[in-house]
């Protein structure tokens, strides 16, 4: 199946944003990221720690297998601009995809997209962390992004394949639990009582699962403790 958020067009890649580790002075000290993306023409390869040309200033945090491609929408970039009065255009929040037609927060973790000729797979949500806040000349911005419940979703590459703008994304597969990307946002952020049912979720990224099991610690019911 492939939907979109108006069911009247398909969902579509927007733009394919890349970046390279840069350095910025924030509050007197270095920072150092990636999160700078800007769009770029033609066709890039998605492989499977990341897009070709893109590139991570910190590995353990981000990118590899369960982080190669960060998707955000454009409708939730809109949002923003509203909501900040300042225009955010693709790229602004990091993502390396940014889609239109397709509804992110309603998106399962474990849903299969193909986009080109690309395989990709729902991982989990982003959860940001201060680096946004640089992107964005704001410290509080972090904060706001995780309230608004507006996280994207990260992806894995199932098949390497060719994409770029314009690509339809095509939702082919989603698993029977329903378990949405969101979700674990909102376990991870209020309901912290609820860590169980990510162990449950078997296409989650394993960083999720190693979670829960630190917070449930000696509560983690038997059936699960193996997981």
């Amino acid at each position: 199946m492939s939907e979109g958020s108006s069911g009247t067009s398909p969902p579509r890649v927007r733009s394919v944003n890349v970046g390279h580790p840069a350095e910025r002075i924030w509050h007197g000290r270095t920072v150092r990221s990636a999160i700078w993306k800007a769009p770029v023409a033609g066709s890039v390869r998605a492989l499977r720690e990341n897009l070709a040309g893109d590139a991570q200033a910190d590995r353990k945090a981000h990118g590899g297998p369960d982080k190669a491609v960060y998707a955000y929408a454009a409708e939730d970039l809109a949002w923003w601009s509203d909501q900040l009065d300042r225009r955010l255009g693709p790229g602004s929040v990091g993502e390396n995809l940014t889609t239109t037609g397709l509804d992110l927060s309603g998106a399962v973790v474990g849903e299969h997209w193909t986009v080109g000729s690309a395989h990709l797979q729902v991982t989990q949500p982003r959860i940001p962390c201060y680096k946004l806040g640089v992107r964005l000349g704001d410290d509080r911005f972090p904060a706001r992004f995780a309230a608004a419940r507006r996280h994207g979703v990260y992806l894995r590459v199932l098949a390497e394949g060719e994409l770029q703008a314009g690509d339809e994304v095509h939702v082919v597969e989603r698993p029977g639990h329903g378990f949405r990307a969101v979700e674990v946002a909102r376990i991870f952020y209020d309901q912290q009582h609820r860590a169980g049912e990510l162990l449950a979720v078997a296409e989650l990224a394993e960083s999720w699962h190693r979670w829960a099991h630190r917070v449930l610690g000696p509560t983690l019911p038997d059936a699960l403790a193996d997981r």
